[in-house]
């Protein structure tokens, strides 16, 4: 089955919590990754494809930004398509959605003016084919917009257990059980050279709690606690009571007026060289 062998993680991105997630990292990441698109200083009609589009939070947010645009989300879990479609149906016929694998995109070469791929490469193997077809479909000239989680780019104070260990061990135990990149944040800059794009640029969301709401920063960290402790405890040397006590700890953290917590999030983007099809 394409979910299992494209997306490991199928079971946790397909459990309420990752509903969850989702619409609090949009929340917490959109004002700052906004200003990234105004920056590309892209013209309103576009075709636009949202890879690993979710339930639709940033699609639709995208279609607002663009008002003249077509956009079209692709994910492979039916139940997220479906909530996409519920999202977004004000936008009418100009914004679809369908259930495709992002390493066979169903479009022609140099189909789209802008794609964008967010909390998805960390998730799947071999992301650098990910990547390559992404910019396939890409017109010459169009924008690549990837946001490339990275879990070593989380630091918490205070805390009363050793979170800086489990950020540090955590990630690589559980990338390497079932075969993904968990640190590929910092990898897909070098990723992205092998392929035919120019103005490369490598931007930062700070996802911290002076810039995003401490509730909306905890409501991320608890919906990763709730979808994912299990499968830490199956995957890592921390047992699930450990990853329970851990980010129940962040979480406090997290509440606490005088406490500090940030998330770094890579965001970087290229543009698809010119005589490239």
């Amino acid at each position: 089955m394409r979910e299992q062998s494209n997306n490991p993680q199928h079971r946790e991105m397909a459990d309420e919590s990752m509903v969850r997630n989702l619409a609090h990292q949009a929340e917490a990441i959109w004002p700052q990754e906004r200003e990234i698109f105004r920056g590309y200083g892209l013209p309103d009609e576009l075709d636009i494809l949202d890879v690993g589009c979710g339930t639709g939070e940033i699609t639709g947010r995208l279609a607002a930004f663009y008002p003249r645009a077509a956009l079209v989300g692709l994910d492979l879990i039916e139940r997220h398509l479906e909530l996409a479609r519920q999202r977004c149906a004000g936008f009418g016929a100009r914004v679809t959605f369908r259930n495709a694998d992002a390493f066979a995109l169903p479009f022609r070469d140099d189909a789209f003016d802008l794609v964008v791929c967010r909390h998805m490469l960390q998730a799947v193997p071999r992301p650098h084919e990910a990547m390559a077809e992404m910019v396939r479909v890409l017109r010459p000239g169009g924008r690549l917009h990837l946001l490339v989680e990275d879990y070593g780019m989380i630091q918490m104070h205070p805390t009363r257990l050793d979170v800086d260990r489990f950020w540090a061990d955590g990630p690589p135990g559980y990338g390497a059980a079932v075969g993904t990149d968990l640190h590929i944040g910092r990898k897909a800059y070098r990723r992205i050279k092998a392929l035919p794009v120019d103005e490369i640029a490598l931007h930062y969301v700070v996802v911290d709690t002076l810039r995003v709401p401490r509730e909306t920063f905890a409501g991320i960290w608890e919906a990763w606690r709730d979808g994912y402790v299990d499968t830490i405890g199956t995957y890592t040397r921390f047992s699930s009571h450990e990853a329970l006590a851990l980010f129940d700890d962040m979480l406090a953290c997290i509440r606490d007026p005088d406490g500090y917590a940030v998330w770094q999030v890579p965001i970087l983007s290229a543009r698809k060289r010119r005589g490239h099809s």
